[in-house]
């Protein structure tokens, strides 16, 4: 609870499911009452009037039925009221009300009742102007130096500024270089009009310079503004804020001639002339504010509320007071009624309407005298030891996660429709003159708690697309169910590397502590059908990639495993099927009839991958279908390695691209920049100088510019696509590798991290290196041949990309070779070797990875890693044979084999460093 709040001294609740912003609060004597007193009056979108004359209420009360004096319902939104002397014919305030489409003076009268029915308020239209462009905001003044009256202007949402004298409309002005209209306010003293652009500069135009302009019946352009009579509209001058203004005001008091600017980071005053007297720089995210004269001479008080609900009040940039609101307010005024001068009016965007002051409400509440009592030692024994029995269980747990209910408060399903969409919403209508179909994916969320703003979350692998990725969820009471629905299709020029998807849903349970809900999330898995992105073709009996899949049963008839891809089917035996898929080439699966072997070919070697998994997987269902239990797929063949390297050198190759267009677009910037600042000292220089062609190669580079980004990404288009391909052929080839060697579930995940580290590529870190790192790790670990190598540990250098892919490859023959020779995956074969003693300068990588010759079988004297890279041998004289030993330079110093052919039984030790 905070002590500084602002004490309520007047509030009502202005209708239900109203809108109210900065415009819709102003404050005066409307009535013309004469006794000083200001009224409320408010506005608000949906064109409800309200005037209040406040007066104090005893606390706890509710307020009184006459603070109320009219409430007028309007045909039109209220976008904003002034009060001011409106009318030719009369020195009385009048009241403006702009509507979007119209701008209404009014008077306001109250006429004395009879007996207790008080002063009865009536609001009469004196004129009306219907506006012929669509009102933004609006300010008044005394333009031009007029006395006794004030003028209105109107600006528009597409930039006019429309002025009227009153009763007449006088001219209309469109801003130059206008986009979106901001805040405006007339200065009185400067008779200027002040506003911030689009461009997020404070632009001031003089009242003369807008009368003497170009007439703007209709909007023109610049060149019929040079053509047309008039001047052209030129700022009087202009200042870069760099961030849009929220508002603008100028006070009225002679004692601040100052503009006063609110920003959505910071807080500007300016001079008349545009110069900046001091800004500050506000640390929360302001919703209004509010100059006003200061009691101090030369400084300015200011008013300014915030969205954590607190009205600030600074002294030039000094914070001088700090009040809690009860609401976020969007307009502040300040007003003098019959007991109090300077309440603080506060609107809010719903509608409450506070009257306060500052002021602190300290709390008198004092905590009881806690009786004393006597501990019962036997029972506090008891409970420490229930306590520490609760934290050695506690410490004996090594999950990180925490343990999941048996039934989650929250379930997920999501089911994929059996039949393509009849109607598809594909964004690409065909592909090489195929339909693109699409299907219906069905999203069940049920709960069985309290469930606070949910939003479901769908993704797919590109090029999969799908019509709806994020859907915001209604909160659900316990028990009920939502189901959403969306199509996926595909969407690019490429098949994908994946037909599954992921749906996530995040959500809030509430709970005691937390009432606002503890964030959760529940996701679930889908896969989509492989007729998404293929269809039904006549096979083809030569490709150009071909690999076997072998199994331990006779043949079955393709026609029956796949039975949803008959349309074009040939073969009535089922020996042959054809798949071409939309984005790619045609894949052939030909049955053998003499052995049990399946041939999977195409001409483009990723494109196998989807086929070849579904034959997999449509093989398993159909057997266990049968009861067949020791049903087993296998791969014989070599692994196609050369032409899985095809794909990742073409990979590489476009990222090799990418890093050069990179280095070029930076050249020619630089170049551009530079060329640009000679141009621009020639163009200041107050005595001309030829350019010397300089704008000749300024033209030059910028079209060298505009066409490398231009190849730049269509490289970056070709990556993405690249990567997809990568990941299919990478795909393939843990398939491969699986059903090679029979891995099981653990090893080809392993596997699969390996090779598939990356979601997709960024500039700081590749699929090549990453891979590379993995690869190596396991090759010292797991799959080296030597104990001595699985206690190397990986290098912690930084990744970075490779020169070339040769190391990339002969480290991925060596693991294929390695887990062909018996070679297994496996994490947990770290934890059994025993720690090495590493002695500093780190250590390098093992023998195997850079030559195939197997390490000398040697059991050394010494218990520390041999450093390879300075190893150097020597031979030195024994005392006791006199011929010359071998020695090993380890760590900055020599070692021999043998204590006992040491020479004269001292180890000779050479305390010399290698020079790097």
């Amino acid at each position: 609870m905070s002590l500084f709040k602002a004490r309520d001294w007047w509030s009502a609740a202005l209708g239900e499911g109203e809108e109210f912003d900065q415009g819709c609060l102003c404050v005066g004597d409307v009535d013309n009452s004469g006794s000083g007193y200001d009224k409320i009056v408010v506005g608000s979108y949906m064109g409800m009037l309200r005037i209040f004359a406040p007066h104090p209420a005893t606390p706890g009360e509710a307020p009184q039925a006459d603070d109320q004096l009219l409430e007028v319902q309007l045909r039109d939104p209220i976008v904003q009221v002034e009060v001011g002397k409106f009318v030719s014919c009369s020195d009385l305030l009048h009241l403006a009300v702009l509507h979007p489409r119209k701008l209404s003076v009014y008077s306001v009268t109250g006429t004395a009742g009879n007996v207790e029915h008080g002063v009865q308020y009536q609001l009469r239209l004196v004129y009306e102007h219907n506006l012929q462009r669509t009102a933004c905001n609006m300010t008044y003044g005394p333009f031009g130096g007029v006395t006794g009256h004030h003028f209105i202007c109107i600006q528009s949402m597409d930039g006019m500024l429309m002025f009227f004298e009153q009763e007449s409309y006088a001219f209309g002005r469109f801003l130059p270089g206008f986009l979106l209209p901001g805040p405006l306010s007339y200065c009185a003293r400067t008779d200027t009009f002040i506003t911030v652009s689009s461009t997020r500069q404070v632009e001031s135009y003089k009242y003369e310079t807008l009368a003497v302009a170009t007439d703007a019946d209709t909007r023109q352009d610049t060149e019929q503004q040079k053509k047309g009579a008039g001047k052209r509209l030129m700022a009087d001058w202009t200042l870069v804020l760099g961030e849009q203004a929220l508002d603008i005001c100028i006070p009225s008091s002679p004692s601040v001639s100052s503009i006063f600017i609110l920003g959505e980071r910071n807080l500007y005053c300016l001079k008349d002339n545009g110069q900046i007297r001091f800004m500050k720089k506000l640390e929360y995210n302001p919703s209004c504010f509010l100059p006003y004269a200061s009691v101090t001479e030369g400084t300015a008080n200011t008013l300014l509320g915030n969205h954590n609900n607190m009205l600030l009040v600074y002294q030039d940039v000094t914070l001088k007071w700090a009040a809690q609101l009860q609401c976020v307010p969007v307009a502040v005024r300040v007003a003098s009624f019959q007991e109090l001068k300077g309440v603080v009016v506060t609107l809010s965007g719903e509608g409450h309407l506070q009257c306060s002051y500052m002021g602190t409400d300290p709390s008198f509440f004092m905590a009881p005298k806690v009786e004393a009592r006597e501990a019962n030692y036997e029972e506090v024994e008891a409970e420490m030891k229930t306590l520490q029995k609760v934290i050695r269980e506690a410490s004996k747990t090594q999950d990180i996660l925490p343990k999941s209910d048996a039934e989650e408060e929250l379930a997920v399903t999501a089911a994929v429709s059996a039949n393509m969409d009849a109607v598809s919403q594909a964004a690409i209508p065909e592909i090489n003159g195929v339909p693109v179909p699409s299907i219906t994916v069905k999203v069940t969320v049920k709960t069985r708690a309290a469930v606070q703003s949910p939003k479901l979350t769908v993704c797919v692998p590109p090029p999969l697309a799908v019509t709806q990725d994020q859907f915001v969820l209604d909160s659900m009471a316990p028990g009920s169910t939502q189901v959403v629905e969306f199509s996926a299709f595909l969407n690019g020029q490429y098949p994908p590397a994946d037909l599954g998807g992921d749906v996530a849903v995040s959500y809030g349970t509430p709970t005691e502590l937390n009432p606002s809900g503890v964030p959760r999330v529940a996701q679930c898995k889908f896969s989509l059908p492989l007729r998404l992105v293929c269809c039904s073709s006549s096979p083809s009996k030569s490709a150009k990639y071909k690999i076997t899949v072998d199994t331990n049963k006779p043949p079955v008839n393709l026609n029956e495993v796949f039975p949803d891809f008959l349309e074009k089917c040939e073969d009535k035996e089922g020996n042959a099927l054809a798949f071409q898929l939309l984005a790619g080439s045609t894949v052939t699966v030909l049955a053998s009839k003499t052995s049990q072997r399946y041939r999977i070919q195409s001409e483009t070697f990723e494109d196998i991958w989807l086929v070849a998994k579904e034959l997999v997987q449509r093989f398993d269902k159909h057997f266990a279908k049968q009861g067949v239990k020791d049903f087993r797929n296998s791969f014989s063949g070599p692994i196609p390695l050369p032409e899985y390297f095809e794909v990742v050198d073409h990979h590489f190759q476009l990222r090799v691209s990418a890093d050069k267009y990179q280095d070029l677009l930076s050249e020619r910037a630089v170049q551009f920049r530079a060329i640009q600042r000679r141009l621009l000292t020639r163009f200041k220089d107050k005595t001309p100088a030829p350019l010397q062609n300089l704008d000749t190669l300024m033209e030059g580079t910028y079209r060298q510019v505009i066409a490398l980004a231009d190849a730049a990404e269509e490289n970056r288009a070709a990556l993405c696509q690249a990567f997809t391909r990568l990941r299919s052929a990478t795909h393939l080839l843990i398939l491969l590798i699986s059903l090679w060697q029979g891995l099981g579930t653990e090893q080809t995940a392993i596997l699969e991290a390996t090779l598939l580290p990356l979601l997709q590529d960024t500039p700081q870190l590749g699929w090549e290196e990453s891979v590379d790192a993995a690869v190596s790790h396991l090759l010292r670990t797991c799959l080296s041949r030597s104990p001595k190598d699985q206690a190397m540990s990986l290098s912690t250098s930084q990744l970075t990309m490779p020169k070339d892919t040769a190391r990339l490859k002969k480290h991925i023959t060596l693991l294929c070779d390695r887990m062909g020779k018996g070679g297994r995956l496996s994490l947990s074969s770290e934890a059994n070797v025993p720690t090495p003693v590493i002695m500093p300068g780190g250590c390098e990588p093992i023998a195997e990875l850079d030559q195939e010759e197997p390490a000398a079988e040697q059991e050394p004297v010494a218990k520390f890693v041999k450093k390879r890279q300075p190893s150097r041998k020597i031979k030195v004289k024994t005392g006791k044979s006199k011929e010359w030993q071998p020695g090993l330079f380890i760590q900055g110093v020599w070692v021999f084999e043998s204590q006992a052919e040491q020479p004269n039984g001292i180890v000779q030790i050479f305390n010399a460093r290698l020079k790097s």
